[in-house]
């Protein structure tokens, strides 16, 4: 437990960062969902178009810190794959 004002507010501080990070992550995983959601139901333009929009997010989230620049890489290549593949298929 916090004993001193200042271990208090940073206590408090820290766990307002921690839900809004959370709700950061949750946005960010959402549109990645979006994305798979309409890979699996084969409409390719949905999926391009859920692609287009959860590039960005994926890339605020690396600029914020709450996912890594590698990480953020990694999950566009793969989503592009698949996105691509339905399009050769």
């Amino acid at each position: 437990m916090a004993n001193s004002a200042q271990a208090r507010k940073r206590a408090r501080q820290g766990e307002k960062r921690r839900q809004h990070n959370a709700s950061l992550r949750s946005t960010m995983r959402t549109s990645i969902k979006k994305v798979l959601h309409a890979v699996t139901s084969g409409n390719q333009d949905e999926a391009k178009k859920a692609y287009q929009t959860a590039v960005p997010i994926l890339d605020t989230m690396v600029n914020k810190g709450i996912s890594t620049k590698n990480k953020c890489a990694r999950q566009k290549s793969r989503l592009n794959a698949r996105v691509k593949a339905m399009g050769a298929a």
